[in-house]
């Protein structure tokens, strides 16, 4: 008798470790899933910031250009009063210098170099959000990871312990994904 009570109590025991590896391969699915759109997030994000910095990068060069052309106008009709006195000269380095200034704030379009600028750390910002995202999943799924196989390891060895660090690592699981959802930036990890 006392055998097959022995025997009944084992095989619930199996169930609620079963149990258990169901919900932490679960959990694991939801962070890793949780992580890869973190990490999708941050490329994209990554690519944004990289691109607005070469738009930056190339805006600077156009202006530089412009700046140089005025400057050696200005030069250059400062020894020819004459050319210097002709209205279609003047309107070309006033152009210029219009240009110059829409070219380094333009807030209408966003396409200055301030606007872009403003842009790009804020792509920054927000790559970096995703990655801290995506570390504290990445951390979650391997505690699920690790979960599984220590409550795997319990059927095993029929070690309690084995299954309440299972269970241990699954929370610690919950609590990575749960930070990485609403407070990324609060653990700092890498």
């Amino acid at each position: 008798m006392s055998a097959g009570h022995g025997h009944g109590a084992h095989e619930g025991s199996n169930k609620t470790i079963a149990l258990l590896i169901a919900v932490l391969a679960l959990f694991l699915a939801f962070g890793e899933t949780l992580a890869k759109s973190a990490q999708t997030a941050a490329l994209g994000e990554n690519i944004e910031a990289s691109n607005l910095w070469a738009f930056f990068q190339a805006k600077t060069i156009r202006i530089t250009t412009l700046r140089t052309g005025t400057t050696t106008a200005e030069i250059l009709a400062s020894g020819q009063p004459e050319v210097a006195k002709g209205d279609a000269y003047k309107a070309a380095i006033d152009d210029w210098t219009k240009t110059v200034a829409r070219w380094d704030s333009e807030p209408a379009t966003g396409e200055g170099r301030r606007e872009l600028s403003a842009r790009a750390r804020q792509a920054e910002a927000r790559r970096d959000t995703a990655l801290a995202r995506y570390h504290h999943h990445e951390i979650g799924s391997a505690a699920f990871q690790i979960g599984i196989v220590l409550a795997s390891a319990m059927l095993i060895t029929g070690r309690a312990a084995l299954a309440w660090a299972a269970a241990a690592l699954g929370v610690g699981g919950l609590v990575m994904l749960a930070i990485g959802l609403f407070a990324p930036h609060s653990v700092h990890l890498i």
